[in-house]
């Protein structure tokens, strides 16, 4: 049986915790004169930090009580990954929707299953009228490298608020048509 996909309830955003997000980082990108570069930085990531899960759940809880959706990848009856895309319209021309998160356990990672969850998220948005996701992906190659592989680009339009929560992230952006 393969994996399944569905929305997830706000009753269980709390399953946000089954994911298996150990990575071994060893290089991050940073922008310089307006391009990607590569630098090391070797990390271990073992698991989600507890400040950082109870965010992560807060923001989804708050997405889904204003429009968005949050997209859960089964594998059986156990949440192995993630994704979740804004309710709310961004930009100059009120053209993207922010995707907030994609994450996808470890012991799946190679099988598709971010790649589907972020045509699911494409979906959404483009069903909430949005022409482009806005994504502010965290600076490790593997993550920058993933969306950069399926079709982001550097985005054209930085959105200020995001930009000012998270400064070191690559903002990229990906058309959902």
């Amino acid at each position: 049986m393969g994996i399944i996909y569905r929305d997830l309830h706000s009753a269980e955003l709390h399953r946000i915790a089954e994911i298996d997000r150990a990575e071994e980082i060893l290089e991050r990108y940073y922008m310089q004169n307006g391009e990607l570069q590569l630098r090391p930085d070797q990390q271990i990531v073992t698991h989600f930090d507890k400040d950082e899960l109870e965010e992560i759940i807060r923001r989804q809880h708050k997405l889904i009580d204003t429009g968005g959706r949050v997209i859960g990848a089964f594998n059986q009856n156990t949440l192995v990954g993630v994704a979740s895309v804004e309710g709310v319209k961004r930009g100059a021309r009120n053209n993207y929707l922010k995707m907030d998160i994609l994450y996808v356990s470890k012991n799946i990672r190679g099988q598709k299953a971010g790649q589907n969850l972020l045509e699911q998220c494409k979906i959404i948005a483009k069903n909430l009228g949005a022409e482009k996701l806005y994504i502010s992906a965290t600076p490790t190659k593997n993550t920058v490298d993933f969306y950069l592989k399926n079709g982001a680009v550097i985005t054209k339009e930085i959105d200020p608020e995001l930009f000012a929560l998270e400064p070191e992230d690559i903002h990229l952006e990906l058309k959902v048509g």
